[in-house]
């Protein structure tokens, strides 16, 4: 066997060779180890001298030539540069080594962006396999415990919760100061002319409802423009259908009120010229409950607060001035509202304007059909709620004025409804947060403030069932403080026989809030989910029994059958509310298994 000896200077290239290869392989593997630690581990952070070294390697090791001898030099420094970033470190162990590898990695190949975006994915995933892995949503309490859920449910919801106190003031006042007249026709005529007002005014609500939904969702994004566009093209829609809303009424009143009073009613005489002075209102009450909306979807419920109290105000020195200084009767009634909803308007369009939540070019535009299609698909499904809602009102409307003609039974039902609003607009204005908070709390996102990623499925489930669980007892609780508090309600009439007529009715109204509370929020969680066609179908079948219960009870029991017809109207609609969370709504347990991942579900 014939032995060859090499040269030295080959020696020496081929042993630089061999250790080259050796060193690449180690290279390779790290590079390996690294990209399945940039997918696996959440975050790992080198100080500012470990990191610079790691990066001095990453570099080298990029330009790296075909000259042997150099590229042996360039090896032996990204060795270093490697080793100098691991002892730094104090890292002694493989798992160690791989995070390291896994930095070097990252910062080779994703910048800080698509580092974040890949944290943005585990998070997401977490979610849907119920919780973050911060902080699990699906280990927080159901009920109220007084944790940072209630103190954000509590912070958003007490503003609301005062709008929709000051609000109903308006009808409050009025029915005040006609009470003060002395006349039970004046009272019915008002009630009457108010109802139908309220509802062809309703039949455009689907406008707020949408649009706090989808403000919120643009909003949760960071997307002002898309708030500004949602805003802008709902005022459109709705200063449209307003202004043909108030010409039908001015055009015919009588045709419009003949759906609640018979042609031969006494109270038309009152009820005609308040419709007609309300009538002028429609365009300004829909600019009010958009811009209540907007603010609703970007969740401040300060700013609603502070115009709906100076507007009210306004309306309360007006009433008696107009009533009895100019002696004007109902009609000043009327012209005191109106007032009071200009001022209303005019304030919400200059602060909407002044935050650039609106550009007034943008009003007056005809939006895209891409733009439009959200707003008028959802509220096409909606508005059959609206209709069923309607139906039903002024079916019970109907009713109350056929059974008696001295007005005694429709001015009781007035007393009874506002027993029922004492408590109702703590429980409605839980519901506009449950369609503003929910859509929010679906958008999963990294928040700046709290320097942690909030939102997601499994927030949103928690969210809902906390709100539900503050209906049930706020419903229970506002039920029992109605109750004691019916003797003095009954005091607004001077009437001994509206007094003596409402008393049944206002405890049942009482009674009723303890599944309202379910039902109301509820039915906001629908609209803030999305599930417009359900809440529809749920209202319409409920409609359908209230309307056999109006058939059925009043012949019997007088106003008394009216409110249990009420009774039947609620019960349906919280059955649809369980049916939609429990079985067919998206926050169902069963919906939002079905969205993990297969390998989740299997394994």
């Amino acid at each position: 066997m014939t032995s060859i000896a090499l040269p030295s200077h080959q020696v020496h290239v081929s042993r630089s060779k061999s250790s080259l290869q050796c060193l690449l392989i180690w290279a390779f593997l790290t590079q390996c180890v690294g990209c399945f630690a940039v997918h696996n581990v959440r975050t790992f952070t080198f100080p500012s001298r470990q990191r610079a070294a790691a990066t001095k390697g990453t570099m080298q090791l990029r330009t790296m030539n075909d000259d042997p001898a150099e590229t042996l030099d360039q090896a032996s420094s990204i060795e270093s540069a490697l080793n100098d970033a691991i002892e730094g470190h104090h890292v002694a162990d493989n798992d160690d080594q791989h995070r390291l590898g896994a930095t070097v990695n990252s910062m080779d190949q994703t910048s800080k962006s698509e580092a974040h975006e890949i944290q943005v994915q585990h998070v997401n995933d977490d979610q849907l396999r119920g919780g973050e892995r911060a902080s699990n949503p699906s280990s927080i309490s159901r009920w109220p415990c007084g944790d940072a859920l209630d103190r954000r449910l509590i912070k958003v919801s007490l503003p609301v919760i005062a709008n929709f106190a000051i609000n109903p003031l308006i009808g409050a006042v009025d029915l005040f100061w006609v009470n003060r007249m002395g006349i039970a026709l004046a009272v019915a005529g008002q009630a009457a002319a108010n109802q139908v007002f309220s509802s062809v005014f309703w039949l455009t609500s689907f406008l707020p409802a949408v649009t706090a939904t989808i403000i919120s969702k643009q909003n949760a994004k960071g997307n002002q423009e898309g708030v500004q566009d949602a805003i802008c093209q709902a005022l459109l829609i709705g200063l449209i259908m307003a202004a043909i809303s108030s010409t039908v009424l001015l055009l015919r009143p009588d045709a419009v009120l003949l759906s609640v009073l018979s042609a031969d009613a006494p109270a038309l005489k009152y009820a005609r010229p308040y419709l007609l002075i309300r009538s002028f209102a429609f365009v300004p009450s829909l600019i009010s409950l958009v811009g209540f909306s907007a603010f609703r979807g970007v969740l401040d419920t300060v700013t609603p607060v502070k115009i709906s109290l100076m507007a009210n105000l306004l309306n309360a020195v007006l009433d008696p001035i107009f009533i009895f200084t100019l002696q004007m009767g109902v009609p000043g009634a009327a012209l005191a509202t109106l007032a009071a909803e200009i001022v209303s308007a005019v304030t919400y369009l200059v602060v909407l304007h002044k935050r650039n939540m609106i550009q007034l070019g943008k009003i007056f535009k005809l939006p895209a059909w891409v733009q439009l299609q959200p707003l008028l698909k959802g509220g096409g499904a909606l508005q059959l709620r609206n209709v069923a809602l309607n139906l039903t009102f002024l079916a019970v409307a109907r009713v109350v004025q056929s059974i008696d003609t001295s007005g005694v039974s429709a001015a009781a039902h007035a007393i009874s409804i506002q027993t029922f609003q004492l408590g109702g607009i703590v429980l409605l204005a839980l519901s506009t947060v449950a369609q503003t908070i929910v859509p929010n709390d679906l958008v999963s996102r990294y928040d700046k403030n709290q320097r942690k990623h909030v939102g997601g499925v499994a927030t949103a489930k928690a969210t809902v069932n906390r709100l539900m669980s503050w209906g049930l007892l706020l419903g229970s609780i506002l039920g029992c403080l109605q109750l004691l508090l019916i003797p003095v309600i009954r005091q607004s009439t001077p009437l001994q026989e509206v007094r003596d007529a409402a008393r049944i009715p206002c405890v049942l109204a009482s009674v009723y809030q303890i599944m309202n509370g379910a039902v109301f929020i509820g039915e906001g969680v629908m609209v803030g989910c999305g599930s417009f066609m359900q809440l529809s179908l749920s209202t319409a079948i409920a409609t359908s029994g209230c309307l056999w219960a109006l058939k059925t009870f009043p012949p019997i029991y007088g106003l008394a059958g009216v409110w249990l017809g009420f009774g039947v109207f609620n019960f349906l609609r919280l059955m649809g509310v369980l049916i939609n969370q429990l079985y067919f709504g998206p926050l169902a347990k069963r919906n939002i298994n079905d969205k993990r991942p297969k390998t989740l579900k299997e394994g």
